[in-house]
């Protein structure tokens, strides 16, 4: 059902069964998927496109001007998968041509109340972003990873898959697979053992993972020095290969 109160711009591409409520604002270049549920005061502009399924409540900004300054109006795109739920006043910003001029939403995501998702971020899938929590620019977040409330992650930085970030915690650099990080500015906890198991990790995996988390950040090791202790000494898997190989492709760093 589209309220009669909606105002919706022509040239906008709604899908098939989709809800739109009083006073929302979908702009001319927005594509929205089938099954989504779009509430009341929402601003919607555009190019954007939504998938199917997602939900967006109410006084949520989706897909505005970003707040660059270098941002001249050019026509760059969000783009968001499907069953993503945005909750109050969320805002997520376009991208820039000092990147790709995307910014990209994954699938199954939460973003709840006042969180911020700025330009040319990418958001995996299944992650959390709680109450207030802000990416800035060209931030990348794994799949899996939990940002907690009021925490805020400086751009460029990346946030590697199943890591947990403590509520009110600034990240300045790389936050690796699994890590768990808490502080101003951040440092590494330990590893995300019970998300880990709850997604279903063997516990091989899990060994494997502590043993590599323990040559980065317990041994006194270098960087280089650890990432070849674990070459050497732990068996190659997939869980660690997703460590190493985000430590090895950091630019910013990572949180020690």
């Amino acid at each position: 059902m589209i309220h009669p109160q909606a105002i919706i711009e022509e040239g906008a591409v709604i899908g098939q069964n989709v809800t739109i409520g009083p006073w929302t604002y979908i702009s001319k270049n927005v594509v929205i998927g089938d099954d989504c549920h779009i509430g009341p005061n929402v601003v919607i502009n555009g190019p954007t496109e939504l998938g199917k399924g997602n939900r967006i409540f109410q006084f949520a900004s989706i897909g505005e001007d970003c707040q660059d300054l270098k941002y001249n109006g050019e026509p760059t795109k969000l783009i968001v998968g499907d069953n993503n739920i945005f909750r109050e006043s969320c805002t997520v910003h376009r991208g820039t041509i000092q990147d790709q001029g995307i910014t990209e939403i994954g699938s199954n995501n939460l973003f709840m109340a006042y969180t911020h998702v700025a330009h040319d971020c990418v958001v995996g899938n299944h992650c959390i972003l709680a109450n207030n929590a802000s990416i800035a620019g060209h931030v990348h977040v794994g799949d899996y990873a939990i940002l907690g409330g009021q925490c805020g992650v400086h751009q460029f930085c990346h946030i590697g898959a199943h890591s947990f970030v403590a509520a009110t915690s600034l990240i300045l650099k790389d936050v690796p697979p699994y890590v768990m990080a808490s502080g101003n500015a951040a440092k590494p906890y330990g590893l995300n053992s019970e998300g880990l198991k709850r997604r279903g990790f063997s516990s091989d995996a899990i060994k494997a993972i502590k043993k590599a988390y323990r040559k980065v950040f317990r041994a006194g090791l270098t960087i280089d020095e650890a990432l070849a202790v674990i070459a050497e000494e732990i068996p190659q898997r997939d869980e660690v290969s997703l460590f190493t190989d985000f430590i090895n492709q950091s630019n910013r760093g990572i949180i020690r």
